[in-house]
């Protein structure tokens, strides 16, 4: 007899009319879904730092240094 718990009540899942079935199944698919998305959204910020972290390795010399260095225009 499997139970879930809804505002502190606890409800036995068999005694569940089929609409309520219905929207718990879909309920419990939804948590599932938040946490796949969740899951992906770390994936994805892991990745972006690690392409940013790459990218800043690649960048040439800011401008405002090289017009510091240089003056305020640069001289091809």
């Amino acid at each position: 007899m499997p139970t879930i718990k809804i505002d502190d009540r606890e409800f036995d899942t068999d005694s569940l009319s089929p609409e309520a079935r219905q929207q718990l199944d879909m309920l419990i698919a939804a948590e599932n879904r938040l946490r796949e998305l969740q899951r992906d959204t770390a994936l994805v910020q892991t990745a972006r730092n690690a392409y940013l972290s790459a990218l800043r390795a690649h960048l040439p010399t800011p401008l405002q240094q090289m017009q510091a260095a240089h003056g305020d225009t640069l001289k091809l």
